[in-house]
């Protein structure tokens, strides 16, 4: 009930809403109208009391509710089903926990603090409370399980042009899904499945973003590689709005993926916005380091390299880690 009151207020977010006109709306008492009001106070929101006016919102606070998220999206699916967490392991972890039985396609975990995020190749991912958005989106895809990493080369660009429509950012993508600001990485993807041979039983594209984080959230050495958006446009991030945003454009685009079966449709954007093409990079595997100079894109999102004795290799994303040859990128 709280929440329908919550929502509620928020839909009338400029005029006075009488106890009276709550409670004929929900069927409850005007006293109990008044609990569920001080319950959202005590939860941060300043919820304005008037005699012979009512309640009206006036300042909600920075925590990720699910009902003000699912108020601004623009979605058949995605986000339909939020799960709200104050602190967790990781969001991708519960999620596979929670595929153990069963979930809404486009169900969307999000958690104010993870104690053991995680990146790519087992990286740990700092990820400190109320500072960043750290989620993942649950899907069920009727796919062939070796098209999974296209998914995420869409969550890319999508959390990217989410990110450039509300923050004039000079923001790219590091092959294969690192966003990156002034050559240190704001965001990261992570796509884990569980799968058979010929079918996707679950995806979870776990998208880490450091929104609000200060240069003191990060350890010494993270602070060579990583920023925020924050610290980048000094501008605090409506962490809401951001993830209704990714949350909007990743369906449109992950909508077309499943229609037209791949993300060829969409390769020479992504191409656009990626920061390795043309430079010379290392190709970083558990027992070696390569140099070579990545040249293109497949259809499949694949790295084309050219290697030091002119040879062209393809390099799938699961494979190699891909550096700069003097830093992060």
């Amino acid at each position: 009930m709280k929440d329908n009151i919550l929502r509620e207020l928020i839909n009338n977010k400029n005029r006075y809403l009488s106890g009276q006109e709550l409670s004929a709306k929900f069927g409850i008492s005007r006293t109990a109208i008044w609990k569920h009001i001080n319950k959202l106070k005590e939860e941060g929101y300043v919820i304005e009391s008037a005699t012979n006016k009512g309640y009206v919102l006036i300042e909600s606070p920075d925590i990720l509710n699910p009902v003000e998220i699912k108020e601004l999206l623009k979605t058949k699916f995605i986000g339909r089903d939020i799960i709200y967490l104050d602190s967790v392991d990781s969001t991708n972890s519960y999620g596979k926990r929670m595929a153990e039985g069963d979930f809404w396609d486009g169900t969307v975990i999000i958690a104010e603090e993870q104690t053991s995020g995680r990146g790519r190749l087992g990286r740990d991912w700092v990820s400190p409370k109320g500072k960043g958005i750290w989620m993942t989106i649950m899907l069920k895809p009727d796919i062939k399980p070796n098209l999974a990493s296209q998914v995420t080369l869409i969550a890319a660009v999508a959390v990217l042009k989410a990110i450039k429509s509300i923050y004039n950012m000079d923001i790219m993508i590091k092959w294969p899904n690192d966003l990156v600001v002034n050559g240190k990485k704001v965001c990261g993807i992570l796509t884990e499945l569980g799968a058979e041979i010929e079918r996707i039983n679950y995806l979870c594209v776990g998208i880490g973003i450091n929104a609000n984080s200060e240069e003191s959230d990060f350890i010494n050495k993270a602070l060579d590689t990583a920023t925020s958006i924050k610290i980048a446009t000094s501008i605090k991030v409506e962490r809401k709005e951001l993830i209704a945003r990714i949350l909007t454009v990743f369906e449109n685009y992950y909508s077309l993926f499943l229609e037209k079966g791949s993300i060829g449709f969409m390769i020479e954007e992504y191409k656009k916005y990626l920061i390795n093409i043309g430079k010379e990079v290392r190709l970083i595997t558990k027992n070696e380091e390569i140099q070579a100079k990545a040249e293109d894109i497949t259809n499949e999102g694949h790295l084309l390299v050219r290697l030091k004795d002119g040879t062209l290799k393809e390099i799938s994303s699961g494979e190699v880690s891909v550096r700069g040859i003097y830093g992060y990128v």
